[in-house]
């Protein structure tokens, strides 16, 4: 396979470069090399909507982020990682199946009556691999991926243990009037439509901390797909809102007819907000200060040296209802968001920390969402592990020589009328767009100009079709989610 080149971190408007950390080793000797006798925990935390710009440890100055900048200090550092989608559905499905969406069979939010996702239809899945290896294995927050009791519901998928959002539409609220507990509908007491009483994301970090209370001798798998920051923008009246408030200018977002708590409330509609800088900015703390709980009760069982951490976003961020991602740089200057194959909409950022292994620092290696499967499963010593468009990431975790390179990414996506494919190969990124009966097709030196600004489209039409004939080639027809946009001659 074509090595992918590693990109020298020079681009201003990362600004990572103050972020001073020991040298990633290339190669290593000793416990570091080493795996442990005993197999890790494993904590996969998904932030949702979450822009590769909004920590301070990638760039961010107006939001405090203070436990997982510690994260990222002790551990390594991604500057490449690329989500499985550009929305929530598809990332998830590419996440737990380890297939990118010109392959997994969920490719876009498709919303199945009366509740849930269309569901995903490979039998196999993340969780179903650590299940089998002997861990407990829970998911707490938004699964967004099949419906309940559907092939793919969590218990379906390998799960012990879910409590959350099965349905991703039923997520665009924090005052829900219940939540799943496996196959049990769960009423929370005081949201009633009128009422805003249990704030879910922090009753959902509740039953994660207990389950690493709970999890026993056995080896555990968490999965906290969270619900921070995605929209609505509303956060409990508290210490971290309050000091945000009149820190920034505001227009205030006033939510349409059913948006608001209330007579004809909305689940499917966002709320109304007065202070939409100074919510965001507190759901991202709010983030923060749970990954900061969540390392202390490993410490306090003792559990943190044998725990591999691994803290992520789905999607870039999102710019509707009050959310200003150019105000908080969300995207860290590159082009796009949430629903575009652009950088801003796909490239994410990503901390693994695992002590006595991964030696902390920042790595440019190219990654991606379908990367995970495998990775885990080269940790496990899995050797029936199903095909996957992945490569293990391993070596680059533990600093050893022989880490494979992707030859190129791809990404496929439908919505709001838009068809799009993405490649990257190289320095090379192409992006197509159908609109209607109209074809758009651009081509960045992603090297050059990290913020795809320059399409040089015209100027090379030999890179051009290269890159049309590998999409064409990892594009497999899906009947839900349809590619009709032919080659251009």
């Amino acid at each position: 396979m074509m090595k992918i080149r590693q990109y020298l971190f020079r681009w201003c408007g990362l600004c990572i470069a103050a972020f001073v950390v020991a040298p990633v080793l290339t190669s290593c000797t000793g416990e570091a090399q080493r795996l442990p006798a005993d197999k890790p925990n494993i904590i996969y935390i998904l932030a949702d909507d979450l822009g590769y710009g909004d920590l301070g440890v990638y760039g961010q100055q107006k939001i405090k982020t203070p436990h997982i900048d510690k994260l990222a200090r002790e551990g390594m550092l991604f500057t490449r990682h690329y989500a499985g989608s550009t929305v929530c559905a598809p990332s998830r499905a590419s996440l737990m199946t380890g297939l990118h969406t010109g392959h997994v069979s969920v490719r876009g939010n498709k919303p199945v009556s009366p509740e849930g996702q269309v569901p995903l239809q490979e039998g196999f899945s993340l969780a179903k691999m650590l299940k089998d290896h002997g861990y407990k294995t829970g998911a707490f927050g938004k699964w967004g991926i099949g419906y309940p009791g559907s092939k793919s519901d969590p218990n379906n998928f390998g799960f012990d243990e879910f409590f959350g959002y099965i349905c991703q539409s039923q997520a665009h609220s924090y005052y829900p009037k219940y939540l799943w507990h496996n196959r049990e509908k769960v009423l929370l007491a005081g949201n009633d439509g009128y009422n805003t009483k249990v704030y879910s994301a922090d009753l959902i970090q509740e039953k994660a901390l207990r389950f690493i209370d709970e999890a026993g001798d056995k080896p555990f798998f968490l999965y906290l797909p969270t619900t921070l920051p995605h929209l609505e923008l509303i956060v409990p009246e508290d210490s971290i809102v309050a000091s945000y408030r009149r820190k920034f200018p505001e227009t205030p977002y006033v939510a349409p007819q059913g948006g608001d708590y209330g007579p004809g409330w909305n689940v499917k509609t966002y709320c109304s907000q007065p202070y939409p800088h100074a919510t965001y900015a507190a759901m991202v703390s709010r983030l923060d200060r749970h990954v900061g709980e969540i390392m202390a009760k490993l410490e306090k069982l003792d559990l943190d040296r044998n725990t591999l951490v691994i803290f992520t976003s789905d999607n870039g961020p999102d710019y509707k209802a009050g959310a200003d991602p150019d105000f908080f740089n969300s995207a860290s200057g590159f082009r796009g968001y949430k629903r575009d194959l652009y950088q801003g909409g796909i490239r994410v950022p990503m901390i693994a920390r695992w002590p006595g292994r991964i030696a902390p620092g920042i790595t440019h290696h190219v990654s991606a969402f379908w990367d995970v499967f495998p990775t885990i499963g080269e940790l496990l010593g899995e050797t029936t592990m199903p095909p996957t468009d992945g490569i293990s990431f391993l070596s680059t975790l533990l600093g050893k020589d022989g880490q494979k390179q992707h030859e190129y990414l791809y990404w496929e996506f439908v919505a709001d009328g838009l068809e799009r494919q993405a490649l990257i190969a190289g320095d090379w990124k192409i992006v197509k767009i159908k609109a209607d009966s109209s074809i758009t097709t651009e081509l960045f030196n992603i090297q050059a100009d990290p913020y795809e600004r320059e399409n040089k489209y015209a100027e090379q039409p030999l890179v051009v079709n290269n890159l049309i004939k590998k999409m064409a080639k990892e594009h497999i027809p899906n009947e839900e989610f349809k590619i009709t946009m032919a080659d251009p001659d």
